[in-house]
């Protein structure tokens, strides 16, 4: 299911998504990042990060496919599978220790890993429009229906 496109003017704009997207997250959710390079992916991961307090920088994990981030007693993985070459490479990367059902997944370029990665709870598509950028929400399970509610209604 999806929401009506939302339109952001900016990177702050986009920031401030992320921190309406972190505050409707219990954890164990899967959120993928869909859009070009330079869309905004890592902005709006940047925006969850701080909504949870962390206060470090926040840069796309392209070299290492992943930025772990312990938040108190949350945990939150940022993937960028950009240069992954074939998906069973994260079985190397033990990909399964980060399947605890209990951190949040934020994965840009996820169908890189498909069919190893887990289902999207929810898919974000990031698009270059009208000198800002479009946003494209859909659930892919009850959990993800869950934070579209929540998102529309903070």
């Amino acid at each position: 299911m999806s929401n009506a496109p939302l339109f952001l003017s900016d990177s702050e704009a986009m920031e401030a998504f992320g921190a309406r997207l972190a505050a409707c997250t219990a954890g164990g959710e899967a959120i993928y990042l869909h859009g070009d390079l330079g869309a905004g992916k890592t902005t709006l991961v940047r925006g969850f990060m701080r909504a949870l307090g962390y206060t470090g920088a926040v840069k796309s994990p392209t070299y290492t496919l992943v930025e772990p981030y312990e938040l108190g007693t949350r945990r939150a993985y940022h993937f960028d599978l950009y240069r992954l070459g074939e998906p069973e490479e994260l079985e190397y990367m033990g990909i399964r220790d980060y399947l605890d059902g209990e951190s949040v997944l934020l994965v840009e370029w996820p169908q890189r890993g498909e069919g190893i990665m887990p289902v999207a709870d929810l898919d974000i598509s990031i698009e270059y429009a009208e000198g800002g950028r479009k946003l494209v929400l859909s659930s892919q399970t009850a959990k993800g229906q869950s934070l579209l509610e929540c998102i529309s209604t903070s």
